[in-house]
């Protein structure tokens, strides 16, 4: 029986989006830890409290005023089959990128899903201006306009994402109990709940971070003796 004869669009969108964001999906996501390897390694962060305000900080201020605005741009710049405006966000994502180890990996993860589409038979369409590097969330908002996923759920999608794996890697190198983690995650509903209506408010001369610490933290991993994370 076919599937989309048995259940709503709604209903398919929502587990393509579950797809999308699934430690499952092959991008190697949890590779990453955004300067929070050598953040902990430096002992600015120790505990469950430090991680928490580490990561519910970045989503306030980083990813509500600089991923999620971008990524809802991209996402109505692809409905819109606006490329010349899909090219100015990429551009503008990868270059708001403080340190090369966080351009690298936005570059890295976009390439990666960009070959899970590839598998999947379903052709992202090239940048003009001969743009060879596409950053994850240009990725991430083709698809989910490809699969008619909910603008507003893919979002929180992908603060959900970015927390889960952040969450991840603290267990990790703390380390802290997989009950720490989850209480982090569960707090973190209401954050991205705030995150995601800062960034629906953001203008686009509003968009953008300051995020010493982290650029920081990712610059100095660079050269870290010892580390389980590639940032």
């Amino acid at each position: 029986m076919n599937a989309a004869a048995t259940n709503p669009p709604s209903a398919i969108s929502s587990m393509r989006l579950w797809q999308l964001i699934s430690p499952a999906l092959p991008i190697g996501a949890y590779a990453y830890s955004q300067g929070l390897e050598y953040a902990v390694d430096s002992g600015w962060i120790n505990n469950e409290q430090q991680a928490s305000e580490w990561i519910h900080g970045q989503l306030n201020h980083n990813l509500a005023q600089l991923d999620a605005p971008v990524f809802l741009r991209l996402y109505d710049a692809w409905q819109q089959n606006d490329v010349d405006a899909v090219s100015y966000w990429n551009r503008f994502i990868l270059a708001s990128r403080e340190a090369a180890e966080l351009y690298q990996e936005d570059c890295n993860l976009g390439q990666a899903l960009n070959r899970v589409l590839q598998g999947l038979e379903i052709k992202m369409p090239a940048l003009p201006q001969q743009q060879t590097e596409i950053a994850f969330v240009t990725c991430l908002a083709f698809t989910c306009h490809t699969w008619h996923i909910d603008k507003m759920e893919a979002v929180q999608g992908l603060l959900w994402s970015w927390c889960e794996n952040q969450v991840a890697a603290a267990i990790k190198i703390i380390p802290l109990g997989q009950t720490s983690g989850q209480k982090i995650m569960s707090e973190a509903i209401e954050v991205i709940a705030a995150a995601v209506n800062k960034a629906m408010q953001c203008e686009d001369e509003q968009i953008g971070m300051l995020a010493p610490a982290v650029a920081i933290a990712s610059a100095l991993h660079e050269t870290q003796y010892s580390r389980l994370f590639r940032s």
